[in-house]
């Protein structure tokens, strides 16, 4: 994703939060989904922040078989994140999806 994709799922797309991460996502002229990562510096260093985008990463390839195609998303990362082992990451990102109405 470019920066101009960024900038619109963040005037157009819908969000649903959770204390840990953040969900943005909408409708792409595509047949696939393309995904983004945000990890602020308020996170911490960049080993927490590229654990962070590494765990969520991983959810998404097990997980994304049940997503919908045709969607940008952009999962944005709270300084709840920092330190969740990956089951709960993982959790969060399923529990995120479906409330986003994007998984089948």
């Amino acid at each position: 994703m470019q920066s101009s994709d960024f900038l619109r799922l963040r005037k157009e797309g819908m969000v649903k939060r959770h204390p840990a991460l953040m969900i943005s996502y909408a409708p792409n002229s595509l047949e696939k989904n393309r995904y983004g990562f945000i990890t602020a510096k308020s996170l911490g260093n960049a080993v927490k922040r590229n654990r962070i985008r590494r765990l969520l990463r991983e959810a998404i390839r097990l997980q994304h078989p049940q997503f919908l195609q045709g969607y940008d998303v952009v999962f944005i990362a709270r300084p709840d994140a920092v330190g969740k082992p990956f089951q709960e990451i993982q959790r969060i990102v399923s529990e995120l999806a479906r409330r986003a109405g994007i998984v089948s």
